[in-house]
């Protein structure tokens, strides 16, 4: 036999009861934002060009664009077209970037928690050390938005055999790392279950832009082309699309463009789906009868 996580068995999707979204809408679609603080010089980076030796300042300097212009250029989309977002949260962006973070919290939008900084993994750190990691971002979060984060997406979504235990543990509800379905999977965690919302790897523009090197309106085709067929799909069972954005990337003017087109064809099907938040994803499936 092969080695197991042993968080959830294997169910088809053909295979499941059938539910509804609010107000019978079949396809919930929601937009997960990360915003990330990189270190200067030290630690993980996304390397979007070919850098050189620490300090890098070509790669730090294009993410910190995202936190510095592209994120309020996204901010001003959202509100254009009444969307809500997640917005996944290194917890050191309270500190670097308050008034970005007073934006956001003003939009209302929900915060999932993205860690302390994406400068570190926490798949590498022994389990006292990952049960600190995740206090600190979890208090820094609650400290100021007056509430605890519900959700978490680990940096780099890496985990070591411990997160889904240590994540119930510290209170949350649901993770964003496991990409292995369209619909939430409950999992299980030695302190009982962890909800599994789904967070796409393919309308994503990490794995899309800078790994495929797919091209600004490739990447719209993609999530105007998975949104129609995940619509069609959704006759047969409620769904989950996920939509995984990041500022430095997606919010780069020529991007930006193209997202707006591919958002602009999601809402015109405003009435036939449920826009949401990951957050308000669980506490439906947590409120369905057993």
């Amino acid at each position: 036999m092969l080695r197991s996580h042993g968080r959830y068995d294997y169910v088809g999707i053909a295979e499941r009861a059938d539910y509804t979204w609010p107000e019978g809408r079949r396809l919930a679609v929601y937009l997960g934002i990360n915003l990330e603080h990189f270190a200067f010089g030290e630690g993980l980076g996304a390397e979007l060009a070919p850098g050189g030796p620490p300090p890098d300042v070509l790669n730090y300097a294009w993410r910190d664009w995202g936190n510095r212009v592209g994120a309020w250029r996204m901010l001003e989309l959202l509100d254009a077209l009444r969307l809500p977002a997640s917005m996944l949260v290194n917890s050191a962006m309270y500190a670097y970037a308050p008034s970005l973070m007073s934006a956001i919290r003003a939009r209302g939008d929900e915060i999932v928690g993205h860690g302390r900084t994406n400068s570190e993994r926490q798949s590498v750190l022994g389990e006292e050390a990952e049960r600190a990691l995740i206090a600190e971002a979890t208090e820094t979060i609650t400290r100021h938005e007056g509430r605890k984060p519900r959700g978490w997406l680990s940096p780099w979504i890496a985990e070591s055999h411990a997160t889904p235990d240590l994540l119930k543990e510290a209170g949350y509800a649901y993770t964003l790392n496991w990409c292995m379905d369209d619909q939430p999977v409950w999992m299980r965690t030695r302190a009982g279950p962890l909800l599994a919302i789904p967070y796409p790897q393919e309308a994503n523009d990490i794995p899309s832009v800078v790994a495929r090197k797919d091209g600004a309106a490739q990447f719209a085709d993609i999530i105007i082309d998975t949104f129609d067929e995940m619509l069609e799909q959704s006759q047969l069972q409620p769904l989950v699309m996920g939509i995984a954005l990041h500022p430095y990337i997606v919010g780069q003017p020529h991007r930006l463009r193209q997202l707006r087109r591919a958002l602009r064809h999601i809402v015109r099907e405003r009435e036939r789906i449920w826009p949401t938040t990951a957050g308000a994803i669980h506490d439906h499936v947590v409120a369905l009868p057993p």
